[in-house]
């Protein structure tokens, strides 16, 4: 486990969600498959201009669950719905990243 998933999960353990906690796993644990500038390298880009054809709730069931047969892990074990919807919802803001 990174040290931003551990980070990002004690931080939940009030049940509140920490907005900084969440980007920062976006940005380094995803970002280490997606590239740290979510531009794209072994998992696809995750910018918003690329993912903008995807409703949230899709985004959250692939980040909750993976894609079988790609590298693509289910997060379920690690981070809550909420969280998961708030991370889709964060890659679908354009002034956000």
């Amino acid at each position: 486990m990174t040290s931003a998933v551990v980070l990002a999960t004690s931080a939940f353990a009030a049940e509140t969600l920490d907005p900084n906690a969440l980007k920062r796993l976006v940005h380094q644990d995803c970002g280490s498959c997606h590239g740290l500038s979510l531009k794209g390298g072994l998992g696809p880009d995750l910018r918003t201009e690329t993912l903008e054809h995807y409703e949230a709730d899709v985004l959250t069931g692939v980040i909750l669950d993976g894609i079988p047969d790609t590298a693509m892990p289910p997060w379920r074990p690690l981070i809550s719905q909420e969280e998961a919807e708030w991370i889709a919802r964060y890659l679908l803001e354009p002034e956000a990243q």
